[in-house]
């Protein structure tokens, strides 16, 4: 085999394996889920679970969401617990979630559930 052809051989197999170490880098950097922990202070429950409750849920699942757990038992291993309602919702990433809470359906909505409570909202990052 002339030399050339090698150097042309070894040439297309760095690049093949350099694309490949990078195809893994970009793997590695996926975003982690976030979890979106919710604390809801209700001061008219009829109102918020009629008119605020079921088009949240519907939205959480239409952007990807997973509500994991919700309502107002909440039970403290250690402190105070919130007085009110909590959620905790999982997201695949926070882009994921930003898209959500970015979205006019999620103003329009929340502008509806802030007449009937007082919303405080954090996210922690999955361990994964």
């Amino acid at each position: 085999m002339k030399s050339r052809t090698k150097v042309a051989l070894a040439l297309v197999a760095a690049f093949g394996l350099g694309g490949a170490a990078v195809g893994g880098l970009h793997a590695q950097a996926k975003a982690k889920a976030i979890y979106v922990v919710g604390e809801i202070d209700v001061t008219n429950l009829d109102a918020y679970t009629k008119e605020y409750t079921p088009k949240a849920q519907a939205l959480i699942k239409k952007y990807g969401g997973q509500r994991l757990a919700g309502g107002q038992d909440v039970k403290s291993y250690q402190g105070t617990p919130p007085a009110g309602r909590v959620t905790i919702q999982r997201w695949d990433s926070e882009e994921q979630y930003m898209k959500y809470r970015n979205s006019a359906e999620f103003k329009e909505n929340r502008d509806v559930g802030d007449k009937y409570a007082k919303f405080r909202t954090y996210s922690v990052g999955a361990l994964n």
